[in-house]
This record gives C-alpha cells, structure tokens and sequence, in this order.
C-alpha cells in the first residue's frame, strides 16, 4: 500500500499560512485541510448559543452537539455545522479569538483530531494550523515552520481590510496578533511552536509565490 504524503504548515496567525498552503495543494494536486477553520467552527457554535468561549466547562458540555461536516465544493474546503455553510462566518474576526479560546481545551483538541487525522490518512494533504507537525501529525514527510514579525502581519491585515472596503486601526490589529500569539504560545495543551524536523520560512522580505515555490520545491511527488 503506497502510503500518502503529508505536508505540515505551522506558524503564527496572520502569517499567510492558509493561502500558502492552498496554494500549494492546488500546485501539487493534494487536498487542503484547514485545521483552524475546525476550531473557528466550535467557537462560532459556542458564540452562537450565547456561550463566554472562556468558559471551559460549558464548551465541553456543548462538544457533543457539535457536528462538523468537511465538504470539498470545487476543491475548497467548506465547513458546515448542523447542516449550515459557516465558511464565511468563521472568518470574521471575533472568530478568530473564539478559535484560539477553545483550542486551548484539550478535550476540544481531541474532538478534532480524529477527524483530522482520519482526512490525512487517506488522502495527499497540506495541512495548517498552529502544532499540526508537533500533534496531529507528527509523521508528517514535509514539515514548515511560516512566520513573519507581528508588525508584518498586521499591516498585510491592515491593507487586506482596506481592499475589502473595511476601515481597521493598525495599531488595534497589531495588539490583537501579539495577544494572538501570547494565547497561542502558552497554553498548555499543544502550544504553538516549530517542530524540531520543521523547515523555518521567515517571510517577511518574501511574496506568497515564493513561499510557495520554496516549499513546492522540497517535495518529491
């Protein structure tokens, strides 16, 4: 049995991971799994039914109730939850704080990783997220580490906004990555950080096609 190949990429939020790693899906003619759109989903339930996603107890009291359908339309990814497309929703931003308060309960992490590795095991992957090279799958052939400074990040956000007509404060984005990161690098379940066999990419002074290209080019399909 030919086993199939898996490529992991981590790294900080705003770091461009997701569309760098859709990106090389595309290329290499794999399957794009985007794990935080998972967690993005139980905040957004737990936003929905009025719950403090702080609130540890409640959210493993709702996990149960919490269906996650992973639809490929197209070949992108759209997540569903009780029958609803929430692909849109979980990408606003209070989302993203949700995402990182949930994913710091280590019976969320277990909910989701069967479904993650199950997708892994049975398809050619590229995977993103925050410790898919440290925890969800840790065999993994291909292994990248992407950042860029919090300064970087913010003002890529800034400038994504503003093209979509959304007027953001830089200053307030820029509090909300590092606040993003001290959550993400200190929580006690699967913190946040670059695997020991993982390929470090700084890509401040780099365009998305060459983060793709370098990565593209250190996989043998």
């Amino acid at each position: 049995m030919v086993q199939n190949i898996n490529i992991a990429i981590d790294g900080p939020s705003g770091a461009g991971k997701s569309t760098v790693a859709k990106i090389c899906a595309e290329k290499l003619g794999f399957i794009y799994v985007d794990t935080g759109a998972l967690y993005r989903t139980v905040g957004v339930c737990a936003l929905n039914k009025g719950i403090d996603t702080k609130d540890k107890n409640k959210i493993i009291d709702i996990l149960p109730d919490v269906k996650i359908d992973i639809k490929y339309i197209d070949g992108v990814q759209h997540v569903f939850t009780d029958g609803d497309d929430v692909s849109e929703e979980i990408r606003q931003p209070e989302a993203s704080m949700a995402a990182s308060d949930v994913g710091a309960i280590s019976e969320v992490r277990q909910y989701l990783l069967s479904v993650q590795r199950n997708i892994a095991k049975e398809n050619n992957i590229v995977m993103d997220g925050r410790d898919i090279g440290t925890t969800i799958l840790p065999n993994a052939q291909y292994k990248f580490f992407l950042t860029a400074s919090p300064e970087v990040r913010a003002d890529r956000r800034y400038k994504e906004q503003k093209e979509k007509g959304i007027d953001e404060d830089y200053d307030t984005l820029l509090e909300e990555i590092k606040q993003r990161d001290y959550q993400d690098t200190h929580r006690k379940i699967s913190p946040l950080k670059q695997a020991d066999d993982a390929i470090l990419i700084n890509s401040d002074n780099m365009t998305i096609e060459e983060v793709v290209n370098f990565i593209c080019s250190k996989v043998k399909v």
